[in-house]
């Protein structure tokens, strides 16, 4: 399997369908995994953490310390805020710009160092027929982002025209992915139900759950 990034199905119609897709065949079935939705991250120190994701369009950061031995993932839908400011409190996880200041302030906070960052990224499709623009637009704002704090990936699979699903050891840096044709048009209608309810809210700085 190649190398993944981490975070989970969106809690919406075909969640269930999309969690036996994400686990069924991957080398850490049994344990029990953190999923994490679109503007949502997680970040632990414990060696037998794993989480877990579905990605269309989105993007998914994977970064830990192997000193400290922390790591986390976000899980974004869209590239910057309004302002187009990075990292800004009006901003929500929803947004790139904001997911990756939180992901990567938050491994700092429990002894994380830039310059030893381990940086995965996944994601970032063009489903279906679509012509929207959206995985494209996510991808040229990650590796702006990564070219601007000084950090480079160690791994990407990164856009083409498939879901994926990603399973992520977080402390041991270990990321598995698979692609997932069988899921493509659900994947494409949840992340473009999200969109629209996104487009019609106010962008605030809490994490939203969406159910």
């Amino acid at each position: 399997m190649s190398p993944a990034l981490a975070v989970s199905a969106p809690a919406t119609a075909g969640a269930a369908l999309q969690s036996r897709l994400l686990l069924s065949g991957d080398p850490l079935a049994g344990r029990r995994a953190v999923k994490v939705g679109p503007g949502e991250y997680h970040v632990s120190a414990e060696e037998e953490a794993v989480i877990v994701t579905v990605l269309g369009s989105c993007i998914s950061a994977c970064i830990r310390d192997p000193v400290a031995r922390v790591g986390g993932l976000n899980h974004f839908m869209l590239p910057t805020s309004v302002d187009g400011g990075w990292g800004k409190a009006a901003a929500s996880l929803r947004y790139g710009n904001f997911a990756m200041e939180r992901l990567v302030n938050d491994l700092l906070a429990r002894g994380a160092h830039r310059g030893r960052m381990e940086v995965k990224l996944f994601g970032g499709a063009r489903l279906g027929a679509s012509t929207d623009s959206v995985g494209s637009r996510n991808i040229e704002f990650i590796d702006a982002y990564l070219k601007a704090e000084r950090m480079q990936a160690v791994a990407r699979h990164l856009g083409g025209a498939r879901a994926r699903s990603v399973v992520y050891q977080p402390v041991l840096g270990r990321a598995f992915m698979r692609l997932l044709p069988e899921a493509q048009e659900i994947v494409c209608a949840e992340e473009g139900k999200l969109r629209r309810h996104l487009a019609n809210r106010p962008v605030g700085g809490s994490i939203e759950m969406f159910e």
